[in-house]
């Protein structure tokens, strides 16, 4: 996947030392865009083996609004395993915490929560865009949001990727998600088939044709920790991309019936994972 590999290598040739609050520094540039039509195939990366499995269970957490920890695991997800809501247990980045936070199970209202219930308030963010599409396809304001400022303080994580939003012509759907920080070598290729598979998803629902997946880029970083890791994958040159083709199970279908194997694959070419250290 070129445009990710682009992206990539300019974080590395451009950025700039920062620190942060994990302890790990980062080398980081301000503003990217990621832009890809899945007509061309899915977006999965294939400089690296990707979990997919993983990466589908936490989205069908995010649509289902879950918020416990459990629930995730259950379904070979750990991406959360590390943290928690700090209104359990408050951040911080040194051992006895971190193990406090791997213990609780509540990660609060984030994602999932406000797409389903914005502030607590019955708010379904991503039924109503769904429907209203259905209805109204090109209308400008189908946008759903996980930045909450009332509840940030409740959730595991602010949200890296705080919203994203469903632009149509009536044939083809469209999606663009926005990120305050990325977490470029091992966050952004879950957050790029995340959504890709989002997008598969509503389009499914729509009876509309998947298009162009948009991501717009706002903190574009590399750990420190990771520089040997970035080495290694931009050797590496790019397979064909894979069909992935989301699986309606029932004849009044709807993305809240989805389970995160309910997918068809084909042609997925990779090299070997790369192993790396998430900064909690």
């Amino acid at each position: 996947m070129f445009e990710y590999l682009r992206i990539l290598r300019e974080v590395k040739d451009t950025g700039t030392r920062k620190e942060n609050r994990t302890g790990v520094a980062t080398v980081s540039m301000t503003g990217a865009m990621f832009k890809h039509d899945l007509r061309n195939g899915f977006p999965l990366l294939t400089t690296k083996r990707m979990p997919i499995k993983t990466i589908f269970a936490e989205l069908e957490g995010f649509i289902k609004g879950v918020t416990d920890k459990r629930w995730f695991q259950e379904r070979g997800c750990h991406i959360w395993d590390e943290w928690c809501s700090p209104e359990r247990v408050p951040y911080g980045n040194d051992k006895e915490t971190k193990a406090k936070m791997a213990a609780e199970h509540d990660l609060g209202p984030f994602y999932g929560y406000q797409w389903n219930n914005f502030n607590g308030e019955g708010y379904t963010q991503l039924r109503d865009a769904i429907a209203e599409l259905k209805v109204n396809p090109t209308n400008r304001r189908l946008i759903v949001m996980a930045w909450n400022p009332c509840q940030l303080k409740k959730m595991a994580l602010p949200p890296c990727h705080f919203g994203f939003q469903l632009l149509s012509d009536g044939k083809y759907l469209d999606l663009c998600w926005f990120q305050r920080s990325v977490d470029t070598f091992l966050g952004l290729p879950f957050n790029i088939a995340s959504y890709a598979m989002l997008l598969e998803l509503v389009a499914l629902e729509t009876n509309l044709e998947p298009r162009y997946l948009v991501g717009h880029l706002d903190d574009v970083h590399i750990y420190e920790n990771h520089s040997e890791q970035v080495d290694l994958q931009l050797t590496r040159a790019p397979y064909k991309l894979p069909i992935i083709v989301p699986l309606k199970n029932k004849p009044d279908w709807s993305i809240f019936d989805w389970n995160y194997t309910d997918y068809e694959i084909t042609n997925y070419q990779f090299h070997p994972g790369i192993k790396a250290e998430v900064a909690v």
